[in-house]
C-alpha cells in the first residue's frame, strides 16, 4: 500500500487541488484509491461529495476525525490531505503516515520563506533523519514569465530537495475541482498543457526515487 501526503503548514498553498487531482489520477490507472482529509475544513471530501458515479471510485476518510482507521486493506494508493498549521508533536505524527511528501509552493515571498523554515523543520524529524520518507516539492498556481515565477524557480532549485514539476495558474483546476474530477479526466483537447506539466510530477512518484 503506498502512501503520499500532501503537505505544507501555510494555508491556501494548493494542497488540496494536488491531493484531488492525485486521487482521481490513481482512480483513473485502475488503482483502489482512498483519499484521507485531515484538516477540519474537509476541502478533498467536499470535491469528493460533487464526483460523477460513473467515474473511478474514490474512497473518502475524515483522517481529522478517525485517522486511517477506516482504511480497507486493500487499498493501493493512500492520498493524504494534511492540515495547515502542522508542526511539532502533530507533524511527527503525521509523518508515520507517509512515505513520500509533496510540499506545494506558490510563488510569493511570504510563501517561500515558509517554505525554507518547515523544509528545515521537517529534515530534523527523525522520520525524515532515518529516511524513511521521501520528500519533494512543486512549484504550484505559477504563472511562467514574470519575476516572481522566476525568483521561485531559482529558490526551488537552490534547496537540497528534489524540485520535480510546476503547475500553471489555470482555470482547467477550478473546472476540474467543482464537478469532483481531475485534471486527467477533462477532454484532452481542454487540459492537454496541464496534464503535460503534471507529466515529471507522476513519473517521479511512479519511480523508485520516490520511495523509502
Amino acid at each position: 500500500m503506498r502512501h503520499i501526503m500532501v503537505l505544507n503548514p501555510k494555508g491556501g498553498c494548493g494542497k488540496s487541488t494536488l491531493a484531488t487531482n492525485l486521487a482521481s489520477y490513481y482512480a483513473k490507472q485502475g488503482k483502489k484509491v482512498a483519499l484521507a482529509d485531515y484538516d477540519p475544513q474537509e476541502s478533498s471530501l467536499d470535491w469528493l461529495a460533487q464526483r460523477p458515479a460513473a467515474r473511478p471510485q474514490i474512497t473518502g476518510l475524515a483522517g481529522h476525525k478517525d485517522g486511517l482507521k477506516h482504511l480497507a486493506r486493500d487499498t493501493d494508493v493512500v492520498i493524504i490531505d494534511a492540515p495547515a498549521r502542522s508542526h511539532g508533536k502533530e507533524l511527527t505524527n503525521l509523518l508515520h503516515h507517509a512515505e513520500t511528501i509533496l510540499i506545494p509552493v506558490l510563488p510569493s515571498l511570504i510563501d517561500m520563506r515558509a517554505a525554507e523554515k518547515f523544509i528545515t523543520e521537517l529534515r530534523d524529524t527523525p522520520t525524515v533523519k532515518s529516511r524513511k520518507v521521501k520528500i519533494a516539492v512543486v512549484a504550484n498556481r505559477v504563472r511562467e514569465g514574470t519575476l516572481i515565477f522566476d525568483e521561485l524557480d531559482e529558490f526551488l532549485s537552490a534547496i537540497k530537495v528534489p524540485y520535480i514539476a510546476t503547475l500553471r495558474e489555470a482555470q482547467n483546476y477550478i473546472r476540474a475541482y467543482t464537478r469532483g474530477l481531475g485534471i486527467h479526466e477533462l477532454p484532452d483537447y481542454l487540459s492537454w498543457p496541464d496534464q503535460e506539466e503534471w507529466g515529471p510530477l507522476t513519473d517521479w512518484l511512479n519511480s523508485r526515487a520516490a520511495r523509502p
